[in-house]
């Protein structure tokens, strides 16, 4: 991924979804490495730093040899600790988290920086900052985040797209069905979370269905 690329799907390995099915981070990891998966991110809420870095090298495993990026929820200090092993790790940040610019000086010049965006007045500075793509939504209804943002409907991804030409990544309830509507309303990627999560199918199925859906 270059700071004008980013992969159509954008898979996210939720700790908390995860328990809730439950898989095994690793097991979710190989099934998304062997659909072709090349984007994903780590997010966990509730975890210490140590419990963090593991789960980090467990991806960094999974994933070596291939073109996949790894980026880390939040923590910009436990990502630069990340990429001293056999991957890069990038990091998305919030609006409450570190400015782009600075976490930028924690990860380094070459990794990626997203930033999430759940408004107008928020794309429009975050346009010009050094992050390498945005993040909007939520698109649709979600129950991933206890916390979302107003849902921003297609409308909000268009208006998004009018505002940056920065990668732009939409999230939140995003389905197989409605995946294809999103990136037609101006993303240029999806990140999915529960979407992975098919009853009576692989993780793996799942995500080739949406890379094919999606091309």
């Amino acid at each position: 991924m270059t700071q004008k690329t980013i992969p159509r799907l954008y898979a996210i390995a939720d700790a908390g979804t995860l328990a809730r099915h439950p898989l095994p981070l690793r097991a979710f990891a190989e099934q998304l490495r062997d659909a072709g998966v090349r984007l994903l991110q780590y997010r966990d809420k509730a975890a210490g730093p140590q419990a963090i870095l593991r789960s980090c090298a467990e991806l960094s495993a999974v994933f070596a040899g291939t073109p996949a990026t790894l980026i880390l929820n939040d923590r910009a200090d436990l990502a630069a600790i990340a990429a001293a092993g056999s991957m890069t790790w990038g990091v998305h940040v919030g609006q409450d988290d570190l400015l782009p610019s600075d976490a930028r000086s924690v990860v380094g010049a070459g990794a990626v920086i997203g930033l999430s965006t759940h408004a107008p007045e928020q794309i429009q500075p975050a346009a010009e900052n050094s992050a390498d793509y945005l993040a909007t939504g939520p698109v649709f209804a979600t129950n991933t985040k206890l916390d979302a943002e107003a849902v921003i409907g297609l409308d909000g991804v268009r208006r998004a797209r009018a505002l940056t030409a920065k990668p732009l990544v939409a999230i939140g309830g995003i389905t197989l069905e409605n995946a294809r509507s999103v990136i037609d309303a101006g993303a240029d990627s999806v990140a999915v979370i529960s979407g992975l999560f098919v009853p009576g199918r692989s993780v793996r199925d799942v995500a080739a269905d949406f890379l094919a859906r999606l091309r």
